[in-house]
Order: structure tokens, then C-alpha cells, then sequence
């Protein structure tokens, strides 16, 4: 089982450590996360409210392609 464990929590560092690489070399061209339309932005004077749901919306349908491409691999 700990095997199984520490397996798991390499891959999850590894995808972690490659996202912080992306972002690190590819900000300038990643502006559009958060800026899709169906984002809710409020702001006022002394108040900001932000809801992202639809970039949530597509990180949730990557995201669960990606775990089931490496749930079908592994």
C-alpha cells in the first residue's frame, strides 16, 4: 500500500512541478485564464467580487480527461 502511496504522490509533484514550469516560462501568454466570457467580475469602489465558473468549467473537463488518460495507462 505504500508503495501504491508514495507512486502517487510522485506523479501529482511531477504535475505540479510541470503547471509552476508553464506558468513560470508562458505568464505573458496565459492571460486568458480568468478572462473568459461567463467569468463574473464585480467592482465597485471599495468592493471586487470574482467568480471564475466558466474557466473552473474548462479546468474541471481537462482535468478529468487527463485522470482518466492516466487512470486507463496506469
Amino acid at each position: 500500500m505504500g508503495n501504491e502511496i508514495g507512486k502517487y504522490i510522485i506523479i501529482i509533484g511531477s504535475i505540479i512541478v510541470i503547471i509552476g514550469i508553464m506558468v513560470y516560462f508562458f505568464h505573458d501568454k496565459l492571460g486568458w485564464i480568468g478572462k473568459l466570457p461567463g467569468d463574473i467580475r464585480i467592482e465597485k469602489e471599495n468592493f471586487r467580487f470574482y467568480f471564475p465558473i466558466t474557466t473552473m468549467i474548462l479546468a474541471s473537463i481537462v482535468l478529468t480527461l487527463f485522470f482518466r488518460f492516466l487512470k486507463k495507462f496506469f
